[in-house]
């Protein structure tokens, strides 16, 4: 469909305007003119909204240069699209200087000749202007039937954007984060041609128009009009909306489509988090979800929910799903969710470099935590797991125990832990392992016991001057200072230390098994101190 538009330019061809002479501003000719004023006082940025072609006879300013160089700048800021003036009395001529002005903003200066009746030319152009909306109106109530009709009917998202190209007439460029761009019409250009035609040049001259389309308040994709030979219209813009709007609506159907078609097989991702499934099926299913043919590894992303997930309705838990699968695709994850009791288990498909898995998954997390969704909480709260991460993909299990551990680990530090990353936990890792095969309170006890009864009889702080002296490696002055004590009564310590541990207790495998069991102590105890913190924190506040 055409777009309605009037130029300066098809102004000059209507009545009226026979005997006129256009003396500056001959490059601006094709400005878009919305509405027409007459004016006749100087002062009129307050008055403008831009667009506006301006009749006047220049009484306003007559013969004072300054006034006339200080209007037509004023109309010049107001993004004005022309001057009229009608030759006579008031205004004999124009200088020059005022022409120059014009000539370098291209903005048209036309000088009627002859006597022109004002009212006709305001009737004559707003009837066409109204007639023009008229048009804009019917054009984009027909666009939004057909739009509706596609929606009921089309398998494809691309018979949208074959709608749009048919009624804007202009290219169509659209891009699915995490895939490659479509253009339609298809360029026979070169791909580096093809992107020229959304660069900043084209923008500034207002040839480009853009829509993202969101999901629960995150960018999912961009669509895109690009004009090479003139400006985007205001029916271009509408058009661009509800077309956006309307490939929302689908994009966001065959999502919940196949969330839904992914919770019927929720058993077959179960078998494959168990290690059940070669890498031969494993591939192919991947290949029938459009993933990407080889793999470059993956891990698993643990949500554990900190209470009950029934007073969550099924359209919450879709929508998360949703919203994960959003924004981890945009960091290059392919996911596929597998529910439980209390967790939403993420299988996460790399499908870019394996060095920068970790860095994006960082990134898609924080992107989660911070969401819209997650910031009005919708769900309970939950702690999240990051697996180690598996090259193989039908391996995945070892990653699904990894990040079990991970929680459970998270679980027993409770706020203390420093990540949700299983690479990340480093001696805490083997604690847990030792606390699963042994009685891990009995072998921290046979280290620290006498530390910890000195500390509980005289109410003392030993075990922290300890575990600060160890990180400090030994350095009196640095551990002074970090106590906030003087020397005196950190020699006093030492000695006390020296006393019950032993005074080989700085000796290098000593020293080693003391800092593992300074670790494995707060493993143990981390809950009950925070729950300690927490009870400690409510009495103060009463």
């Amino acid at each position: 469909m055409k777009t309605p538009t009037l130029t300066v330019s098809d102004i000059l061809k209507r009545k009226h305007f026979e005997h006129v002479e256009v003396v500056a501003g001959h490059n601006g000719l094709n400005r878009t003119v919305k509405w027409v004023h007459v004016v006749e006082v100087a002062k009129i940025h307050h008055l403008l909204n831009g667009k506006e072609l301006i009749l006047s006879t220049g009484v306003g300013w007559k013969e004072n240069k300054e006034l006339f160089r200080s209007f037509v700048e004023q109309l010049i800021n107001c993004d004005a699209s022309g001057l009229c003036i009608e030759i006579g009395m008031h205004t004999p001529s124009v200088p020059q200087e005022v022409i120059d002005l014009a000539n370098a903003h291209h903005f048209p200066i036309i000088l009627f000749l002859k006597e022109v009746p004002f009212v006709e030319i305001t009737q004559d152009i707003h009837t066409y202007l109204i007639n023009q909306h008229y048009e804009i109106i019917s054009g984009l109530e027909s666009y939004s039937q057909q739009l509706n009709k596609k929606l009921l009917s089309m398998d494809h998202y691309s018979e949208i954007l074959k709608l749009l190209h048919h009624y804007s007439g202009h290219q169509v460029v659209f891009k699915i984060n995490g895939r490659e761009v479509e253009i339609f019409p298809k360029y026979s250009k070169t791909f580096k041609e093809e992107q020229l035609i959304v660069d900043d040049n084209a923008a500034s001259k207002k040839r480009v128009a853009t829509q993202p389309i969101q999901f629960l308040g995150n960018e999912y994709a961009e669509l895109s009009i690009v004009s090479i030979g003139k400006e985007i219209s205001e029916f271009d813009l509408l058009i661009l909306d509800r077309t956006a709007t309307a490939l929302a609506q689908h994009l966001l159907r065959d999502l919940y489509v196949d969330e839904k078609k992914r919770v019927e097989e929720n058993e077959w991702l179960k078998s494959w988090l168990e290690g059940e499934h070669p890498i031969e099926n494993v591939f192919s299913y991947l290949a029938e979800y459009g993933a990407e043919p080889n793999p470059k590894g993956g891990t698993v992303l643990v949500v554990r929910f900190k209470s009950s997930m029934k007073q969550c309705s099924n359209l919450d838990m879709i929508y998360f799903k949703m919203l994960c699968r959003t924004i981890f695709e945009q960091q290059g994850f392919s996911t596929f969710p597998v529910d439980f009791h209390s967790s939403i288990v993420f299988i996460m498909i790399n499908n870019r470099e394996m060095k920068t898995w970790k860095s994006r998954m960082k990134i898609g997390l924080n992107s989660l935590l911070e969401s819209d969704y997650i910031q009005k909480k919708k769900l309970p709260q939950f702690v999240v797991g990051v697996g180690k991460f598996i090259e193989n993909v039908s391996h995945m299990d070892k990653s699904y125990r990894t990040a079990l551990e991970t929680i459970k680990i998270q679980h027993h530090l409770g706020g203390r832990a420093n990540s949700c990353f299983y690479e990340d936990l480093h001696i805490y890792r083997i604690i847990s392992l030792i606390h699963k095969y042994n009685d891990l309170h009995e072998v921290v006890m046979e280290y620290l016991e006498p530390v910890l009864q000195y500390d509980e009889k005289y109410n003392g702080n030993l075990l922290e001057t300890l575990k600060v002296y160890l990180a400090c490696n030994g350095s009196k002055k640095e551990t002074a200072q970090r106590l906030f004590v003087v020397r005196q009564t950190l020699y006093h310590r030492i000695q006390k230390l020296e006393s019950l541990l032993g005074e080989d207790f700085m000796n290098p495998e000593k020293r080693l098994a003391i800092e593992f069991m300074i670790k494995a102590y707060e493993y143990l105890h981390s809950q009950s101190m925070e729950n300690k913190y927490v009870q400690h924190d409510r009495l103060r506040r009463l």
